[in-house]
């Protein structure tokens, strides 16, 4: 069971993916996300996407978070934040499933997954938690 983020401990998550949406290459799509994982010693890993003239080389921002992460060693995440622009009729943006199912093998099914969009500079938070967005993911150790 994750123990709950502090109201810092989400502020510091959600700053940290506004930061990494900053670096992002999208020429393509013009659409920015950040995105940051906090780790259970409490360090943050963030990324950002980077997009591709080959679409399928694209990577999304959540992975490259996780990723950085992982590639330092760190392997059990307590939470995820991301952020976008606000987009016409959505009141916010979620994962991709290729990005859910990767956040399968590092979160906990309890693990909170911050939301977040910018609407000026005004920042909305959506949070649900992992199990909720993937209910169903792929698991090697599953019984079928």
């Amino acid at each position: 069971m994750n123990m709950p983020l502090t109201p810092k401990e989400q502020e510091q998550l959600l700053d940290a993916a506004q930061r990494a949406r900053e670096n992002s290459y999208s020429p393509y799509s013009k659409f920015k996300v950040g995105a940051a994982v906090l780790t259970e010693n409490g360090e943050i890993f963030s990324g950002t996407n980077i997009e591709n003239a080959s679409y399928g080389l694209t990577v999304c921002a959540e992975r490259n978070a996780i990723f950085a992460a992982v590639g330092a060693g760190k392997r059990k995440l307590r939470a995820l934040a991301l952020i976008t622009q606000k987009l016409p009729d959505l009141d916010f943006n979620s994962p991709c499933g290729a990005c859910r199912q990767v956040m399968s093998e590092f979160l906990a099914p309890d693990a909170p997954i911050y939301m977040a969009v910018l609407d000026g500079t005004r920042r909305t938070v959506f949070c649900k938690r992992l199990a909720e967005i993937m209910p169903f993911p792929f698991d090697k150790f599953s019984e079928k």
